[in-house]
């Protein structure tokens, strides 16, 4: 691979490799930002903003420094253990693990919304959930995150600069784009909803695909656009309702 190759300026592949991949970084960092927005939503409103820009801080560092260290990245990918058939490498087990986690996360958010305390929520300085143990969480599940998406990178092209350009971009992007969401997610109960069971979506797949069970990406999108397709018409549906009835 020619990583530090720079003659790209008459070379369309190259910028069709840099756009390519700065989308797809993107697409792969939606799961990302959901959890980073949900997490984020349970601290106080004032510390919200500083902690979405920690959480995507750590998740471009994850990337670049995991980038810095293709060599390594590729040894990721041998297998290491031998069980029940399957030759599992430590990626498989670090996206297991990851997919666990997601699916305890995701369970227990669930829990708090449809069953939480009442008075725990009515607290502004809620028990266990301190912006450095948010922070940790976001932490976590970056690294989870940060390996499929540079597997994927270093797949997809062959210059360093061009993974690092598209993860920069992708990422200034989803710090934009993090604000409005985490917002609309938290105005917005049923849509917090759709979003702790696309988590657990994500879990699952992440499992399967330490498992060696691939499931297309494409298919876990398409559901969560189709739910949330859904939801916009129900919002819309409420509104003319609520017009309807204040005009009568």
């Amino acid at each position: 691979m020619e990583f530090f190759a720079f003659d790209w300026v008459g070379d369309p592949s190259i910028w069709l490799a840099l756009l390519t991949l700065a989308g797809l970084e993107i697409v792969l960092g939606i799961d990302n930002l959901v959890f980073i927005a949900i997490l984020t939503n349970r601290l106080p409103e004032a510390e919200r903003p500083a902690a979405r820009k920690w959480g995507m801080a750590m998740a471009l560092g994850t990337r670049l420094m995991l980038l810095a260290a293709l060599a390594w990245i590729v040894t990721l990918t041998r297998p290491v253990v031998h069980v029940a058939g399957l030759d599992l490498s430590w990626r498989d087990i670090i996206l297991m693990a990851g997919g666990v986690f997601l699916l305890v996360k995701g369970t227990h958010e669930i829990h708090n919304e449809v069953e939480g305390d009442e008075k725990e929520e009515a607290g502004g300085a809620r028990a266990g959930r301190s912006f450095m143990a948010i922070v940790a969480q976001i932490a976590v599940i970056d690294i989870i995150f940060s390996l499929d998406s540079v597997i994927t990178a270093v797949g997809m092209a062959d210059q360093l600069w061009v993974m690092v350009v598209a993860v920069v971009v992708a990422m200034a992007i989803m710090l934009a784009a993090s604000t409005p969401l985490a917002n609309f997610v938290s105005s917005h109960p049923t849509v917090k909803m759709l979003a702790l069971s696309f988590l657990l979506l994500i879990g699952v797949v992440l499992i399967a695909d330490g498992l060696h069970f691939h499931i297309p990406k494409g298919y876990i999108y398409f559901a969560l656009a189709f739910s949330i397709a859904v939801e916009t018409l129900n919002h819309v549906v409420r509104g003319r309702r609520r017009r309807a009835r204040g005009g009568a």
